[in-house]
């Protein structure tokens, strides 16, 4: 079995870093150095900083081990859990909900994968700590970052401040621990009041992990990313920026019949904004981008095919998927009771596939277009100021959604047989809308709020095109899919003092033509089917923070999700269990330790072969607490040194959601994936 897996832009990430590392150091060595933000380990994520609205920084160390990729940082965030397939590139998972149902953006751009099973989702592109700024809104209650995100709406950002004078910035950070993780992060801006250079480069790798029983579990990745990014800012509020990009990565899957043996990352983006235009006109953003995705896998390059599976010979498939889009917004104010934000937004994107053998390089094979989507929308969000304690919010958007089915074939275990809807098209025009109520309560720092909000969602590449089947008596799920219709209300309060923050999210849907995946055995392996069903969601999350002293901090969340396929009165599939995390800091002068307690109940709703493209039910879930301690220490202004032990009591625990383990490796059939035993990790940072 190969355990090591070539690339050349690993060597090249390897010499970034160090070159801008040692830039750092000729750095560290002048006068004065800006003071060091101690940013003790993060466990549980901040309150929200307005209603559903949560908002931190992905740069800040965080418990357990540094992550890996958006989705593994995004599970620090009460309601979000992850489908893992192997040591990285997870699925995320916010209050049950998965998918598109999740709108996720990276500098305003969607970066949307390839694999008709996602083993590619859109946060395997990610490298948190390479972004400045992560902005969850839950629910479907904004309409300005394209197609509404019915589960929530995720951004990833950038967000270069302009310089006073002439100067450099630097932010890095290397990290090691166990089963052979390291990663080197490296983030340098140089510039002038009138323009800057900024590049962010970073390499991350790690050897297969053991459970807390000591089985090796398949897991190897490694990945690395460069990004670069040249501005102009001839005023505080002018910014014209060019953005490039491009990364690749692989890894091992013990849930998967494959293994991702290249994700290739092409970006290229230009966006302008300006605001403080005039008394009614305060904000123009306007954006295009090009983002391509080349994923390959195969069962050959990290693992020896399994002559007992359905694919017992050396075989390959290369998939891609080139989006391109674009923005336009502006945001209008009227006095100071009004505020509109309102514009258009583009994407189209078009995927591509073409297959090989461990005998046939895929690359010399022809490209065979999947499939092509088109989507155009115009929206508006106004906030009415009604007086100094109360807002009203509210949204609509007209979303021209269409798909082009463009397989002149579809090929199986079986062989190959002509597509029933080669060529043909599907087009809908779905509107969304929200509006939310904002109370200040007076004379107390409390906030509550209640708002309804409706999204209807085009089906999208996963559930149209990698389904086996569609719905009974369809020729294909391409044919029949309906698009689906959230309508949902989310109602809260928070509450904020000097020594006690406390908040709590409650929401109810019904979910109007759910998408849902159906898996029954084979003569070939296992095959899908997608359906419409209706179905009912609720649940939420409750959260706080009590400062004890100027040295303690006592941090607690819990969520809960729940769902019901009303069609047949069956739970819903892949819906996480109660999820309790307690966490205490200490931070006193240049120290601080802390820890986290996280405990999941026993799951017991669920629906036997029932699922997503990700994942499916296998039955029930035993519960489990596992127990993680760090300790940091400020060494200067601008070092600092954090060290960390997860599952410090080394247990033995898989999550109800990911996937099962029976892919070649010799797991059980239906056995998930087991999660890491005791990992210990250190990590050094600078900041300058």
């Amino acid at each position: 079995m190969m355990l090591d897996h070539p690339h050349s832009g690993r060597h090249a990430i390897a010499l970034a870093v160090a070159v801008l590392s040692s830039m750092s150091v000729a750095r560290a060595a002048e006068p004065t150095p800006p003071a060091f933000d101690l940013a003790t380990t993060m466990v549980i994520a901040p309150a929200p900083s307005s209603p559903l609205t949560i908002v931190t920084d992905p740069k800040s160390p965080r418990q357990p081990l540094p992550a890996s990729d958006g989705a593994d940082y995004l599970k620090t965030i009460p309601g979000f859990t992850s489908i893992r397939s192997g040591g990285t590139n997870g699925d995320p998972v916010l209050r049950g909900m998965f998918g598109s149902r999740l709108n996720i953006l990276t500098n305003g751009t969607s970066m949307l994968g390839a694999c008709p099973n996602r083993m590619d989702a859109p946060t395997s592109y990610i490298s948190p700590e390479s972004y400045d700024k992560l902005t969850v809104i839950k629910g479907p209650e904004s309409v300005i970052y394209g197609p509404v995100g019915s589960a929530g709406t995720v951004l990833f950002e950038r967000n270069t401040k302009r310089f006073i004078e002439p100067g450099t910035r630097f932010d890095g950070s290397v990290v090691g621990g166990s089963f052979g993780r390291n990663d080197q992060n490296a983030d340098f801006t140089a510039g002038t009041p009138d323009a800057y250079a900024r590049i962010t480069a970073n390499h991350a790798h790690q050897q297969d992990y053991k459970d807390g029983n000591g089985n090796t579990i398949p897991s190897q990745w490694d990945k690395w990313n460069v990004d670069a990014a040249l501005g102009l800012t001839p005023d505080d509020h002018t910014r014209l920026e060019l953005t490039a990009g491009t990364g690749d990565g692989y890894a091992r899957y013990a849930g998967r019949g494959m293994d991702g043996a290249h994700f290739r990352r092409e970006s290229v983006g230009l966006r302008f904004d300006k605001s403080h235009i005039g008394e009614i006109l305060q904000r123009i953003e306007a954006q295009v981008y090009y983002n391509d995705a080349d994923h390959v896998m195969d069962n050959f390059t990290l693992r020896k095919p399994d002559p007992m599976s359905s694919m017992p010979m050396g075989m390959a498939a290369d998939v891609g998927r080139r989006t391109v889009g674009g923005r336009v917004a502006a945001t209008l104010r009227w006095a100071d009771a009004l505020q509109l934000v309102t514009g258009l937004d583009m994407q189209t994107s078009r995927l591509r596939s073409r297959s090989g053998t461990d005998m046939i390089s895929y690359s010399t094979q022809p490209w065979t277009p999947a499939a092509s989507f088109f989507n155009t929308g115009g929206f508006g969000e106004l906030t009415w100021f009604a007086t100094e304690h109360q807002r009203v919010i509210g949204g609509a958007r007209i979303d021209q959604a269409s798909a082009r089915d463009d397989r002149a074939s579809i090929s199986s275990m079986m062989g190959s047989r002509p597509n029933p809807t080669a060529g043909q098209d599907r087009s809908r025009t779905l509107p969304s809308g929200f509006v939310r109520y904002e109370h200040d309560v007076s004379g107390m720092p409390a906030t509550l709020y209640a708002g309804v909000g409706h999204a209807e969602r085009f089906p999208d590449y996963w559930e149209l095109i990698s389904p086996s089947m569609g719905p009974t008596g369809s020729v294909n799920a391409f044919s029949a899919i309906r698009p689906e219709k959230t309508t949902q209300l989310d109602v809260g309060a928070q509450y904020k003092s000097a020594r006690f923050d406390a908040w709590v999210s409650a929401y109810a849907g019904v979910v109007n033509d759910f998408i849902l995946f159906n898996y029954r055995p084979g003569m070939m392996g296992p095959m899908s089917q997608a359906t419409n069903v209706d179905a009912r969601i609720a649940g939420g999350e409750i959260g706080g923070t009590w400062r004890v002293s100027n040295a303690w901090r006592v941090d607690g969340a819990l969520a809960y999700a729940w769902g019901r396929n009303s069609s047949t009165g069956q739970p819903l599939p892949q819906m996480p269990p109660l999820d309790l995390r307690l966490g205490v800091e200490y931070e006193r002068g240049p120290w601080s330790a802390g820890g986290l307690w996280r405990v999941a109940a026993a799951q017991h709703r669920y629906a036997l072969n029932q699922g997503n493209v990700v994942g499916q039910d296998f039955g029930p879930s035993a519960g489990f607490g596992v127990l993680s301690l760090h300790a940091g220490y400020a060494i200067s202004k601008t070092v600092r040194v954090a060290v960390g032990v997860d599952n410090v009591l080394n247990k033995a625990y898989t999550e109800h959601l990911n996937l099962a383990g029976d892919a070649g490796f010799g797991f059980p059939a239906r056995s998930p994936i087991p999660e890491p035993g005791r990992t210990a990790w250190a990590r050094v940072s600078i900041k300058m």
